[in-house]
């Protein structure tokens, strides 16, 4: 490997070599030839039907619960503009994924952030913000192998914040994409699953099962609130992509999903244990928690390593890093989101020694 070859931490995506291409292609084809009248025209804006119902099978809901979009992001801005007016109290995770604070803030949301643990957020300092007065519109919650921290959220916890959102009327945003890729541990129910009081809007997406750029994800909620978000859907795009979707559909009832979900699951949970043990012993005093699944780790470095310098330094080495700060409202400073996904074994040794020789060269710099 050479020193001009970059090596990228920063992106949430999956390396071509766990992407299923022959099955791709084989679902492309099996589309076009089950449905060309579906595949090719303009469809629904509730998203392809066959997808819709094996989405709805898949989490035990009523088909017309299902809303098919473009992406997950897509799902999370349709939900915030329906439910999230200027100067509404929004709940969000301390950190929380960067796009998620940028939407609720273009939204006008007055954002109260709420530390999250190795067992997800702290349902106490939530609960004395909600007996303070607050009283938020929204409760956005990324449960499992969090991006960026990759904490899981424990099932007592997930049963804590049904509660208090019955109680104090606000919604549950369970962002759900990373649930499959588990590397160890149980599955826990989620909170869709667990929902007595129609409190949860959960949203997920294809992009880390079966590939990024079928632009693939889905929302699910009270048949009212899907009914009126596909109103402006209909208004803004007419549909979503038949054919990516009907794609989608044929990789899922093939079981394709499954052995895809397997490769991508395996691979990346090497890929962890491995940036783990090179940041151990690399970087002197890197603190980090092993996530269970998922995308990413969060790293927190020595105070006297600031990551807005660091940032610069690693890319001048070319490995590319997120800082922390992109991540929170305030702080994370001293903190860096890795992703693991887009980097092969074979690169993760070299990139983690270019990171600690860019930390070596800023460390105590103001």
């Amino acid at each position: 490997m050479t020193a001009e070859q970059l090596i990228s931490f920063a992106r949430g995506a999956p390396s071509l070599d766990i992407i299923d291409i022959e099955g791709l292609k084989a679902a492309a084809v099996r589309a076009l030839d089950a449905d060309p009248a579906g595949v090719t025209a303009y469809g629904t804006s509730l998203g392809y039907p066959p997808l819709r119902e094996w989405i709805a099978r898949k989490h035990g809901v009523a088909v017309d619960q299902v809303l098919v979009t473009n992406g997950s992001l897509q799902a999370d801005a349709f939900l915030f503009e329906h439910l999230v007016r200027p100067g509404d109290s929004v709940v969000v995770e301390r950190p929380t994924y960067d796009r998620t604070l940028l939407n609720l803030q273009q939204q006008g949301g007055d954002l109260h952030s709420v530390t999250i643990h190795p067992d997800g957020i702290d349902t106490e300092e939530l609960g004395k913000l909600l007996e303070s007065g607050v009283r938020p519109k929204l409760a956005h919650i990324i449960p499992n192998y969090q991006n960026p921290a990759g904490v899981t959220l424990s099932l007592e916890k997930r049963r804590t914040l049904l509660a208090l959102a019955a109680e104090y009327g606000f919604t549950i945003f369970e962002d759900d994409p990373y649930a499959d890729i588990r590397f160890r541990g149980e599955q826990l129910p989620s909170m869709l699953s667990l929902d007595e009081h129609d409190v949860v809007v959960h949203a997920s997406s294809f992009t880390k099962t079966v590939c990024p750029g079928v632009r693939v994800g889905y929302l699910i909620g009270p048949a009212a609130l899907i009914a009126e978000i596909a109103k402006k859907a209909t208004n803004l795009y007419i549909s979503p992509g038949m054919f990516a979707q009907a794609t989608v559909y044929q990789f899922c009832v093939s079981g394709d999903i499954d052995r895809s979900i397997e490769t991508v699951s395996t691979a990346l949970g090497e890929r962890a244990r491995l940036l783990g043990e090179a940041l151990r012993a690399q970087i002197p005093g890197v603190r980090f928690y092993e996530p269970d699944g998922g995308y990413f780790l969060w790293i927190e470095l020595p105070p006297d390593v600031r990551v807005d310098r660091l940032a610069p330094a690693a890319a001048e080495r070319g490995v590319a890093v997120v800082k922390g700060s992109d991540f929170l409202i305030e702080g994370g400073h001293h903190a860096l989101r890795l992703a693991y996904s887009a980097v092969t074994v074979d690169q993760i040794e070299e990139g983690v020694r270019r990171l600690a020789a860019a930390v070596d060269e800023v460390r105590g710099q103001n």
